[in-house]
């Protein structure tokens, strides 16, 4: 059986229409997560590494 990501936009987006969307269900079966333009739900899905994705959270948490 494959998995499917399961999406979501974070709480913290405004809803400007520039958002991506995640789907972190598939970091223990796989190890990646999805990543996603919201506007284009069709459109191509670049696959991150868990390692790549956190690092990509900790320094987007560190801007001020």
């Amino acid at each position: 059986m494959t998995d499917s990501p399961r999406w979501f936009t974070s709480s913290y987006s405004d809803n400007g229409g520039q958002c991506v969307e995640v789907a972190t269900n598939l970091v223990a079966s796989r190890g990646v997560v999805p990543v996603r333009d919201s506007k284009v739900a069709d459109g191509p899905v670049l696959e991150l590494s868990a390692a790549a994705f956190s690092s990509f959270v900790a320094g987007v948490k560190g801007v001020s």
